[in-house]
């Protein structure tokens, strides 16, 4: 299936490996922001989760053994083992999940992924709209509040007590 067939049609239902312009800028600036003004998170991009323990299948996602969120922060991150350097494969779960939206990525695979890191034990949610500038905070899988940037001040995530500029996110 070609890429344009896919774009024409709801987008790719998985990873979009390729990203883009407003993505990168988005992941950029949540991760400034999130440990300018939460000195207590440890923000990670790209962190490679092990879930291999786990039977995600109803979710319909890539891959069984692990799940990469855009950008996950831990309110106490993951210890490396002083056996090793680094770790290319983490199991502990975050404590927020962010995911930002692709212009080729199905909005349907996002919100799977999401109720699947609820499943995992993750705390808090969010899917950002780089393209509508629009962000949704999920405190559980039905439980949500959507900030826009052109009508709210601040994305607020009562669940872990973070409340970010949502222009500066944004501009």
């Amino acid at each position: 299936m070609s890429d344009s067939y896919e774009v024409e049609h709801n987008g790719i239902d998985g990873e979009d490996k390729m990203g883009s312009l407003n993505h990168g800028i988005a992941q950029t600036k949540l991760n400034y922001l999130l440990l300018k003004e939460n000195k207590n998170l440890t923000v990670i991009s790209e962190l490679s989760l092990d879930i291999s323990q786990h039977d995600l299948s109803q979710y319909r996602l890539e891959g069984k053994y692990e799940l990469k969120p855009d950008v996950c922060a831990y309110l106490e991150p993951p210890i490396i083992p002083d056996t090793e350097d680094d770790l290319v494969t983490v199991s502990k779960i975050p404590d927020l999940v962010i995911e930002i939206l692709s212009p080729r990525q199905a909005i349907s695979y996002l919100i799977r992924k999401i109720n699947a890191f609820f499943k995992l034990g993750t705390k808090s949610c969010w899917l950002v709209n780089p393209s509508m500038q629009i962000i949704t905070v999920y405190s559980q899988p039905n439980q949500r509040e959507t900030f826009v940037s052109k009508k709210d001040a601040k994305v607020i995530d009562e669940v872990m007590n973070i409340h970010l500029p949502i222009q500066e996110i944004f501009s």
